[in-house]
């Protein structure tokens, strides 16, 4: 199978793994070697809990036995799509009330900034520097590396950048501009955090010049910092929720939240101001509605803190130098990008499944299932300790 892996499907990088996987059950993944491997990276963020959770499972197998696709996104009314949207509503802070769901976290940016750039008229769009939104034109137009946008250029017109925190760069936000994106916790560039206030700073200047903040919680959404969303930590509600990775408990899904007010300008002048095929898919929404009905009702989200505490604790050696992030999207600085690669290929021979940032590879990714058991945050930093000590 590597053999045609290599040879048919194609590839992103040079040196992907072609590691062979037979199945995959909680936090760990079982690979074809017959061997057994503790996921600490749970899809890049996206199995919030964990493999195969018996009750996405089972409304997966209950939906399909139903009925999958029957209509383009938007014309009919289906159970599963419409309970997610209305618990999503009841989960979170006003005004946000109204979501359209899409096939992934970069269609859904797409339409986010489609949806600000149609409600205010205007055409500018501020994003940040180090940021990453995704892989669409759209998406890698306000993603704030030029490395891995350049060779794709043209891309859109009137996206500029300033830095992520900086108080003083928020004055370049005026009347000119749709929107400011943001994640609300940096991913690519190592899990970065914003200061207490410098949401609200930003939300009142966009308020002040009548601008739209879309917040990207692609990665930290769905309880991974202990709150449902990341900005809920922060004071502040986005005009524009962005969402997707851990919505759907490993099934590809998207979506982007706001008031009726701004969303409604997607039905008229044009109508069907975005639409999509697929979105609201009855079997996505089947997972997605099970795996948020889980995260609220298990009292996982209540557990993030002190298991982050755990990582922090276990987690000390010479070789570390920082451990950025929030709850279980950590990031563990070391000294370069060949030692990242080292102590992870050190760690899946170990039978532990670690990862990288995209634009700093020097941080190595730690974004487990929510799940995850205290025992098995041990067994794991445990063998980071030992890959860190063999190189």
């Amino acid at each position: 199978m590597q053999h045609d892996f290599f040879k048919y499907q194609a590839q992103t990088t040079p040196f992907a793994s072609g590691f062979e996987v037979e199945k995959a059950e909680g936090a760990y993944i079982y690979g074809k070697d017959g061997k057994r491997y503790l996921d600490f990276v749970a899809g890049v963020s996206a199995n919030t809990l964990g493999h195969s959770h018996p009750k996405v499972v089972e409304a997966i197998k209950q939906q399909a036995e139903k009925y999958l696709h029957v209509m383009v996104y938007g014309e009919y009314a289906l159970e599963k799509p419409v309970a997610l949207c209305r618990l999503l509503a009841e989960a979170t802070p006003d005004p946000l009330e109204v979501t359209y769901l899409v096939n992934s976290g970069a269609e859904a940016i797409d339409g986010a900034l489609k949806l600000a750039k149609r409600y205010t008229g205007r055409e500018q769009i501020i994003s940040m520097k180090w940021s990453y939104h995704g892989n669409t034109h759209g998406a890698l137009s306000v993603s704030g590396n030029e490395l891995h946008k350049r060779e794709f250029r043209p891309l859109l017109p009137m996206v500029d950048f300033i830095e992520f925190d900086c108080e003083a760069e928020l004055e370049k936000i005026t009347n000119r501009t749709a929107c400011v994106i943001a994640e609300t916790i940096q991913g690519a560039a190592g899990f970065l955090l914003p200061s207490p206030d410098y949401f609200k700073k930003l939300k009142a200047r966009c308020e002040a010049v009548g601008a739209l903040l879309i917040l990207d919680e692609i990665q930290p959404g769905f309880g991974r910092t202990g709150k449902l969303f990341a900005f809920e930590h922060y004071g502040i509600v986005p005009d524009i929720l962005v969402m997707g990775k851990g919505m759907g408990g490993g099934v590809p899904v998207g979506a982007f939240m706001s008031s009726a007010e701004i969303m409604k300008t997607l039905a008229h002048s044009p109508k069907l101001g975005h639409i999509t095929t697929f979105g609201g898919n009855p079997l996505i929404a089947a997972a997605g509605y099970a795996t948020l009905r889980e995260v609220l009702d298990s009292g996982l989200m209540d557990e993030v803190e002190k298991k982050e505490r755990l990582f922090r604790e276990l987690l000390v050696h010479p070789k570390i130098k920082s451990i950025n992030g929030r709850g279980l999207m950590l990031a563990v600085e070391l000294s370069s990008a060949e030692e990242t690669l080292a102590v992870a290929g050190r760690c899946m021979a170990k039978g532990l499944i670690v990862f990288w940032q995209l634009y700093r590879n020097q941080y190595m990714r730690i974004s487990p299932p929510l799940n995850l058991t205290e025992e098995q945050i041990r067994e794991g930093c445990g063998i980071i300790l030992e890959a860190l000590e063999e190189l």
